[in-house]
């Protein structure tokens, strides 16, 4: 059983992939500001912007069981970093900003300093720099991969592009396996009653690059990353393989972005934020479509 520390658990994407990560048989100790209602996992309440924090929290006991052991807490084998400000409008800009980026570090700096040798981190659609921009901004290209030239101009994605800078460089000093996922619009199940809408009016999903990620099926790429090693830093797309459209991809930029260049030949329904990568790299097959729960 690997022991798994997961900031952020109790959030949107958190409290969707964690118990993913229990359903496989790993031991999760969530640490969040909010507790996480699962009977089998424990919170402890903890900031991730207070770097002595982040160190006790990789260092504790996951629940009262450990105390039975006699022994010292048993070590971490990966953390999964969620924790965050998880978009705009919701603190101040600079705070936004501070928060994510003060904590990321403060995170992966812990880990790495207590010899934890796998860290997932969640980065963010917002990178490539249309989903909070100010105006009706294009993307550079489609397929959206992960040698895009991601430009933010909003604190929330700007400090996401920080944190994948931040990973990169404490996987380069110590060699540790750091994946950042760009994790698109999560969906849970309740929400596929919006996708008419979405279908209805097809230029409310730009900002979004028509894609999405299935709360469930980014349970399943956490669960993927955590299982393979040896990679070093890498981005990863974490998004469903398909557009939100009827129309076949091609067809459909054809139509709405005409002045946007398409630098491969696309998949013919293939999402314009593109999974390829973490199709290729980690196995990822999705099992939640869009398709599955959306009327003709």
């Amino acid at each position: 059983m690997k022991r798994i520390v997961f900031t952020g658990g109790a959030g949107k994407a958190g409290r969707h992939v964690v118990p993913t990560l229990l359903d496989r048989g790993y031991e999760v100790l969530n640490v969040d500001l909010t507790p996480l209602d699962h009977p089998d996992v424990n919170t402890l309440i903890a900031d991730i912007t207070d770097s002595g924090q982040m160190f006790n929290a990789l260092t504790t006991h996951f629940g009262f069981e450990g105390f039975e052991t006699g022994r010292v807490p048993a070590p971490v084998d990966a953390v999964v970093h969620f924790a965050a400000v998880p978009r705009v409008l919701i603190r101040p800009d600079n705070e936004t900003f501070r928060i994510n980026t003060v904590g990321t570090y403060n995170v992966i700096e812990a880990a790495v300093k207590l010899g934890i040798r796998k860290i997932v981190i969640a980065s963010s659609e917002t990178t490539y720099g249309v989903c909070f921009a100010e105006g009706d901004k294009d993307f550079h290209a489609f397929p959206l991969e992960e040698d895009y030239d991601i430009d933010p101009m909003d604190s929330y994605g700007l400090s996401k592009l920080v944190n994948e800078k931040t990973a990169r460089a404490f996987a380069m000093r110590t060699g540790a396996d750091i994946y950042a996922l760009r994790i698109g619009n999560v969906i849970e199940p309740h929400e596929y009653g919006n996708f008419p809408g979405f279908l209805a009016d097809p230029m409310s999903r730009k900002r979004n690059a028509w894609s999405y990620i299935d709360a469930r099926d980014l349970g399943q790429i956490v669960h993927l990353c955590l299982e393979k090693d040896g990679l070093g830093f890498q981005v990863f797309n974490a998004t469903n393989d398909t557009i939100t459209a009827r129309q076949p991809t091609a067809e459909f930029l054809a139509e709405h972005c005409p002045q946007i260049p398409v630098t491969r030949p696309m998949g013919a329904y293939e999402a314009p934020l593109s999974n390829r990568k973490i199709r290729e790299v980690l196995g990822f097959r999705e099992e939640h479509n869009w398709r599955q729960y959306v009327g003709e």
